[in-house]
This record gives structure tokens, sequence and C-alpha cells, in this order.
């Protein structure tokens, strides 16, 4: 028996319509092994983030801001099914549990808080679907990740110990006769029961992780796009589907930042050749775009836009040059504070580096680099990537625009831009 695992993103059970279009792709699977990986409904996590804020800095709107969300779940599951009393019930439960939560002090590790609050947002989706998946007659078994993903203790980016989780998964899947299994994106949790999280976006992970623990047949991510784009197509009305691309060339685009893949999703793929769709749930009869062993590589170029980053450059206060061991103690730093390197680049007396916009991390990290270096920073610039870049390509993203900083490889071209 070989599982498909089909991931559907917070977009893709936004709202009932969409919740009962994921239940008609499911239809079109009656004799498919099916696991289901979902995120939280549309702009839940977003939403879980106000209230951590909240929790943190204003303790006296904590409690409208929940009110508010539970009640747009409960508005979902009342027009999904008439009487959704036994819905009502699980939601107000899973509410119960997060007020509990939320009238303790919290911790001052806003890492572990965040994981705690914000997971309950696949807590919920996934409850409310698989509930409503046995109502409407797809018989399904509801199972909880943080008991499923193994992780160590660093929050809010879980390391997976890979093989307790393989075995967990087995034992949970594999000892049931059942054909459909429901169960919850980005979340795991560790060996004293706390829940953690794999790093935003990684429902597309646990998808994978699933996959690699059951030597699944092949993982399928429903998307509002027809496939695997070459540029987002809101701020590119051209962009055109890549049909198929191999593993490496997914590796390269998810680690400069393409946002329909997880950078940490395709290698446990990639190592059981486990071949990755992207698919529209607008369109799911349309072949979409495949991410697998093959040697055809498109040289179309592909454009990677991030938003929100941090452009860091470091200086030595004797300017002296920036060497090897500078190098190893630079790193050792962002290492410390987790800061994600988007791009680096160096000379003789500074390194610069583009991170995502964490404020608290970003903040902890200049401080600590101040001890010995000069530090400039500018904040809300752009990131943009071109892989397989051309001329025609850089002059249409650059246009009317200058870029502070610039990088080229043989493949890449990257430029930081202040945001307009």
């Amino acid at each position: 028996m070989r599982y498909k695992v089909f991931k559907f993103g917070g977009a893709s059970v936004k709202d009932a319509p969409a919740i009962e279009n994921l239940h008609n792709i499911l239809r079109r699977y009656p004799d498919d092994h099916i696991i289901v990986v979902i995120s939280a409904m549309g702009k839940t996590t977003n939403f879980l983030e106000k209230v951590l804020h909240a929790y943190y800095h204003n303790p006296d709107q904590v409690e409208a801001l929940v009110s508010e969300l539970e009640q747009q779940h409960k508005d979902v599951a009342l027009r999904l099914v008439p009487d959704p009393g036994s819905i009502f019930d699980r939601i107000s439960e899973l509410f119960g549990q997060l007020r509990a939560k939320l009238d303790v002090e919290h911790s001052n590790n806003y890492d572990f808080d965040y994981d705690q609050l914000v997971s309950f947002g696949e807590m919920l989706s996934t409850s409310l679907i698989s509930m409503y998946l046995n109502l409407a007659g797809l018989t399904n078994t509801w199972l909880d990740a943080r008991r499923l993903v193994r992780t160590d203790d660093t929050y809010r980016e879980g390391r997976v110990d890979w093989d307790t989780t393989i075995a967990q998964i087995r034992d949970a899947v594999l000892s049931k006769p059942d054909r459909v299994f429901v169960t919850q994106g980005f979340i795991g949790g560790t060996a004293e029961h706390l829940t953690t999280t794999l790093g935003r976006e990684g429902s597309d992970y646990s998808a994978a992780i699933m996959a690699y623990a059951l030597d699944a047949e092949s993982v399928t991510i429903w998307k509002d796009v027809p496939g695997l784009l070459n540029a987002d197509p809101k701020r590119f009305p051209d962009a055109v589907k890549l049909d198929k691309i191999p593993y490496e060339e997914a590796v390269e685009l998810s680690y400069y930042g393409a946002s329909i893949i997880h950078p940490k999703t395709l290698k446990p793929l990639q190592n059981k050749q486990i071949p990755l769709y992207v698919k529209s749930f607008f369109e799911p009869d349309n072949e979409g775009s495949v991410i697998m062993t093959c040697t055809s590589k498109s040289n179309v170029p592909s454009i990677i836009v991030k938003d929100r980053q941090t452009l860091l450059t470091v200086f030595p206060r004797d300017f002296s040059f920036i060497a090897v061991d500078n190098l190893s103690e630079l790193f050792a730093v962002f290492a410390k504070y987790r800061i994600r390197i988007n791009m680096m680049q160096n000379s003789a007396l500074s390194f610069s580096v583009c991170t995502d916009a964490e404020p608290q991390r970003v903040q902890q990290c200049v401080e600590a680099l101040q001890e010995k270096y000069k530090v400039k920073y500018n904040e809300n610039v752009q990131l943009i990537t071109i892989r397989h870049y051309n001329k025609p390509t850089i002059e249409k993203v650059l246009s009317g625009r200058t870029a502070i900083l610039r990088q080229t490889s043989r493949a890449t071209i990257q430029f930081v831009i202040v945001e307009r």
C-alpha cells in the first residue's frame, strides 16, 4: 500500500467554499490512500501572532481578539453544515485550551510562547475540516502532528528527530486500515510533549516528512496558481508555468526564497525520489508542475522577490581587513541569534548580509556585533533574485529603481533595493 500526500495551505481552506472544494478534490481519489496535511485557515496564523503580541504588550486586548477568532471559525462551521453542534463543541474546547494558556503569565521566551499559541491555528483547521468531512460522508482519521513529528526544543524552527518521527508516523498510520488521514502542517512536538513549529510556511516540510516516513508515491501541494511559476503573477502578470524541473533547480529556487516551496521540503523527497506536484485547487484536472529527477533544465528566467528585508553591514573598528577569523566570528553571532542569511557580500573592509526582518532577533544581533564592530543597517529593503538572468529581465526588474547592493554569479544575480 502506497500513500499520496496532499498539502492544503491557508488559502485553500480559508472559508467554507474553499473547504467544500477540498472535499471535492478528495472525492476525485476514491481508491487512493491519502495523508491530508492542512495549514491554518486563511490569515489565522497572522491573527494569532497579533494575539501573541497583545499577550506580551496589551493584555487587555487579548480576549476581544480571541473571541473574534473563535467566532470566525464557528461561522465557517455553520456555513458548512446546518447543525454543527459537535464541531462547535470541539472549537470551544480548543479555545478553552488557548484561553487557559493566555491566563498564565508569559514565559519571557517569545519563541516558546509563539509555538504554544500560534500552533492552535492548525489544531483548529484540521479539527473542523476532519469533522466536516466525516459528516459529509468522507470517512477519515484525525492525527495529532505533535505526537508524530518529533523535534528538539528549537522553538519556531524545530529540528526533526528523524528516527523517532518515522517510527511514530508509521505506528499511527500503518497500524490502521483507514484510507484517509487528516493532520496538521507546520507543527511538531518535543519528547516532553511541548509544541514546536517547523518555521514559517513549514506545512510543505510537514508533507515531505510524512511522505519520507511512509515511502509515499507522491506529494501534491494544492495552490491558488496553476503550478510552479517563474515569478509571482501578482507582481509580474507575464509569469509563465514551469512544467517540469529537476530537484536541484527547485532547491536553488527555494533557497533564494521562492514562496511556493519551503526550503526544507525538497531534500527528503529527493533522497527517496518522491515527485512533488504543484497543482491548482481551482483546476484540479490540469497537470500543474512536477519536481522530480529529470535531465531537462529550463533557462527561463525566474524572479524571486523578498520584501521586508534588513541589510546589515559590519565594519572592523580599526579598519583592518575582513579576514577568516572575522568571518567565523560573525557567522557564530548570526547563528546564535538565528539570523537567516538570504544574501551576503564581503569587501576588504566590510561584510554585508541581507536577512528577514525579525526586529527582535536583528536588534539582539546588532547589539552583540556592536561590542566589537561598527554596524550600519537599512530596514525595509527588498531583495530581488533572478535565476538564469538575461539583460531584458534585469531591465524589467530594475526599471526606475536603484540597487544599493548587487551580486552576480554564473546563473544568479541579486539586487538589494530600497522599497518604494
